[in-house]
């Protein structure tokens, strides 16, 4: 049944093209800038975008909630509000996605494969979120090897504040205020989220102590024009505190424990422009930091890791503005904390440029190439290819070849937590080459779309941990090929002024080398949305579901789930606002063994001036 579903999601994206009138609604196209040169989404194979409208429509609060819907993106987490939280792109392990906050990388160095906790990731302050899948190397470097997701924070004039409160006890406020003009802009944001949450380990066997979740985040960002030079800014502080399950002594069963997780992370950039020699100059410094401990368990711990970049970037028109081309240096460090107490520090130098060519007007091309010179390895040179072609007015062709590499990190390259009497292996960097092809088409008045993608996915020399229960031993090695193919599918149809419906849907083939499916990577996932308005009302009515996946133990059953978001306007600056989270109260699991919340309520009040 639940794959039926599914598959029936699919169809409706492709239903959406069955009617040739003209739309009644026209719909602004959608740009992508987080291939550095921006470029209309159909032009990008591999591109997904959710910008703010949508998330607001949505009722989402942290990254999580929405990002299960974009095509191709898995997510997994440990358990219901502020339970670690993993992405996979097309089946390409969770640390092999690299994570942007305004151009920030906010990966962990701190952490054995370097990944990224979207747990906390607070949505309030943000203005869209970007997706690039497969490998995008040659953009922006090692970390991005199966794909990248772009945050953009919001650069606010006016005011806004959201208050909400429901089941589970769960209390959430966000107040925003900010002013801008073409010369000067300032912006604050702060956000407080707590709830008493549910069992971290599913109730259904047995667990039934709730694990609360308490999440803070400020944020200040500002740009000043000085004529010459412009500089802009932000920072952003968060504090997450999350009661956590495990394995507690005598039986080592994973159950409830008083464990608690507090992680707190800054992260921010200052930035010049300027121009000069014809080009328009960027110099940007960028750092983000990390403390996480975890106390009340048997065993203590605690981890910091930073990540320092400073940036030159220069652009410019070239041959009467049919070549677009961006040149930069970037340097690049981190320094991660180690099991035994010390830090250690990884770095590299890169050099990149990207050219976009308009070669006719309905063929476009771009070619983006990366050379990077790691500390500890051997400089690495990547490249993207792409090109799209209007075949008729609306309908676009268009493909892509990628290549990435990940050194190893911190953890790896110290062989932290090994233990071998033979010498550690040398470990040499991960690798991957992607493809997509797309077809994309949009109506005449922009109110229809439908996007069908085709890709392939390979990694070679995954590195993994290995132990031997025998000997004790462990290291970590260079082993795993992966290869994913699969199809993504997209669509959105304005209907009327008042009703609009949006689908996706992906089919994930993803294996080892033995021919063995990835775990935590659904075969089947999809997602479609119904929304409404109509005077002061309305309404939003959202199903995802994933189809059975392996899991460590054992497999994970499919599941369904509704959502509900809608509203009621008091006037043009203040809402009602209700928000139902898992609809049907489906007893279900995300990652195995890990519990979700049964229906939740929320009622709250939206104020924007």
């Amino acid at each position: 049944m639940r794959r039926a579903i599914l598959l029936a999601t699919a169809a409706s994206a492709l239903a959406f093209a069955a009617h040739a009138e003209d739309d009644p609604t026209e719909v602004g196209e959608v740009i992508v800038t987080a291939t550095r040169l921006e470029a209309p989404q159909p032009e990008v194979a591999g591109a997904y975008v959710i910008e703010a409208e949508r998330i607001e429509e949505s009722g989402a609060v942290l990254a999580a909630d929405i990002l299960g819907e974009i095509p191709g993106v898995s997510l997994y987490s440990q358990g219901a509000f502020g339970g670690v939280t993993s992405v996979r792109l097309r089946g390409a392990g969770q640390d092999k996605t690299l994570v942007l906050l305004d151009g920030v990388p906010l990966n962990d160095p701190s952490q054995p494969a370097g990944g990224y906790d979207f747990a906390s990731l607070e949505l309030g302050d943000i203005e869209r979120i970007e997706v690039l899948s497969g490998p995008q190397g040659s953009l922006w470097g090692s970390d991005a090897i199966g794909g990248v997701i772009a945050f953009t924070s919001r650069e606010l004039d006016g005011g806004r504040l959201d208050a909400e409160a429901g089941s589970l006890g769960t209390l959430r406020g966000s107040a925003s205020v900010g002013t801008r003009s073409d010369r000067f802009a300032f912006s604050l944001f702060a956000s407080a989220y707590e709830t008493d949450g549910v069992s971290r380990a599913d109730v259904r066997d047995g667990n039934t102590e709730a694990d609360g979740f308490e999440n803070r985040t400020l944020g200040a960002s500002g740009r000043i024009n000085l004529g010459p030079v412009s500089l802009d800014g932000r920072v952003r502080w968060n504090d997450a505190v999350a009661e956590l399950d495990g394995y507690p002594p005598p039986t080592y069963a994973f159950g409830d424990t008083d464990e608690v997780s507090d992680t707190e992370s800054t992260s921010g950039f200052l930035r010049g422009r300027f121009d000069a020699l014809g080009f328009e100059h960027a110099l940007t410094w960028a750092r983000s930091d990390i403390d996480r401990s975890i106390s009340g368990g048997a065993f203590p711990s605690r981890y910091t890791g930073a990540r320092e970049a400073l940036r030159w970037q220069a652009e410019r028109p070239l041959f009467y503005n049919t070549v677009d081309l961006i040149v930069g240096l970037e340097r690049e460090d981190t320094e991660g904390d180690l099991s035994i107490g010390t830090a250690a520090e990884l770095g590299a130098t890169s050099a990149f440029g990207v050219a976009r060519v308009q070669a006719t007007e309905q063929l476009s091309a771009s070619l983006s190439v990366r050379w990077d010179d790691p500390d500890e390895y051997d400089a690495e040179t990547t490249l993207r290819a792409s090109a799209a072609y209007e075949l008729a007015p609306g309908l676009t062709l268009s493909g892509a070849y990628g290549q990435g590499f990940k050194t190893p990190t911190i953890s790896q390259t110290v062989c932290d937590f090994c233990f071998s009497l033979s010498p550690y292996p040398v470990l040499r960097p991960e690798r991957a080459e992607g493809v997509d092809l797309g077809l994309s088409w949009r109506s005449s008045g922009g109110g229809r779309s439908l996007r069908a993608t085709a890709f392939w996915l390979e990694v070679t020399d995954e590195i993994t941990f290995l132990f031997d229960p025998l000997t004790f031993e462990s290291v970590y090695v260079n082993l795993a090929r992966t290869r994913s193919t699969g199809v993504e599918l997209e669509g959105e149809w304005a209907i009327t002024p008042s009703w609009e419906i949006r689908a996706a849907y992906a089919f994930t083939d993803a294996e080892d080398q033995d021919g063995d499916r990835l775990l935590r990577v659904p075969e089947h996932s999809g997602s479609a949305t119904v929304s409404w308005t109509g005077g002061p009302w309305r309404a939003a009515l959202t199903v995802r579901g994933e189809s059975d996946q392996a899991d460590a133990g054992g497999t994970r059953e499919g599941f369904v789930i509704g959502r509900f978001a809608g509203g009621y306007a008091l006037s043009d600056q203040a809402e009602l606002t209700l928000r139902v989270e898992n609809l049907t109260d489906a007893a279900y699991q995300e990652t195995l063994f890990y519990g979700e919340a049964g229906r939740a309520v929320y009622a709250g009040v939206r104020l924007r001036y």
